[in-house]
């Protein structure tokens, strides 16, 4: 068996090898994986999930000085950081973890965003000021859990069988139902959408959603709760009612922006 790992501009390749049957398992930051699965390829439930929320490196947002060089490359997160502080420079940064923390001292930011779930599989929990709330910083469909490829013709059913056992269905419920809210509003990882899935103690599954202008001024966001069996169900019924609220004009705003920048 031979496996390969990545995330977000790999993808494709990544799913192409495995088509190919050059390799037999692919694992996927599943935030960084398009909502739609290639033929011939399943997704299988991820192995229990990572804190989801992001982090703040550098300095506490109520830290942070007035006019704060803040490093992050996704609008999600520069959408939601101007919307509780517009005054904030944001400055794009790209690269691995390592390379963008140490930013903060060879750009002079005061501080970068990025995902707690990836510090702390790095053991950079140290790095860590602050875990920004849910309710106003909901994280990219998927963040925090894994997500793992394989083919679905016959000859990988003992290896899909292998690694169905070590999917947690819970974390399946609440990330299907966030990466379906996200299929609804056609966005991907390039557009403001947040959305947090979680497991209520009556079984039941609770999904938030937010959508957001890139300057942070307009923002969308709503709750429904529904059953855990009917995950897309309630993805897709989150995002007709941010739809109805006005979610595609800020979305189709964002894309016509992305598209010449």
């Amino acid at each position: 068996m031979s496996a390969v790992s990545g995330g977000s501009a790999f993808s494709s390749e990544q799913e192409a090898a495995l088509s190919r049957g050059d390799v037999d398992v692919v694992v996927h930051s599943l935030k960084d994986l398009p909502t739609d699965t290639p033929g011939g390829l399943t997704l299988l439930p991820p192995p229990g999930r990572e804190d989801v929320r992001d982090a703040l490196c550098g300095s506490t947002l109520a830290g942070l000085r007035k006019g704060a060089r803040v490093g992050t490359g996704a609008p999600r997160r520069v959408a939601q950081l101007l919307a509780v502080r517009p005054d904030l420079d944001i400055v794009p940064i790209r690269g691995n973890v390592p390379p963008r923390l140490r930013k903060i001292e060879t750009e002079g930011l005061d501080a970068v965003v990025l995902a707690a779930s990836g510090l702390r599989r790095l053991g950079l929990d140290d790095a860590i000021d602050e875990l920004l709330p849910l309710d106003r910083f909901p994280p990219s469909p998927g963040q925090g859990a894994l997500g793992i490829q394989v083919r679905t013709d016959a000859s990988s059913a003992p290896l899909r069988d292998i690694l169905s056992t070590v999917g947690d269905l819970a974390v399946d419920a609440e990330t299907r139902a966030e990466r379906a809210l996200l299929a609804e509003l056609h966005g991907g990882c390039s557009v403001p959408v947040g959305a947090y899935g979680r497991t209520l103690p009556d079984g039941r599954l609770t999904l938030f959603g937010q959508v957001s202008s890139l300057d942070g001024t307009e923002q969308f966001s709503g709750t429904l709760t529904g059953p855990a069996a009917e995950p897309e169900k309630l993805g897709a019924a989150l995002a007709a009612s941010l739809v109805d609220q006005g979610a595609l004009t800020i979305l189709d705003a964002v894309r016509a922006v992305l598209a010449v920048s």
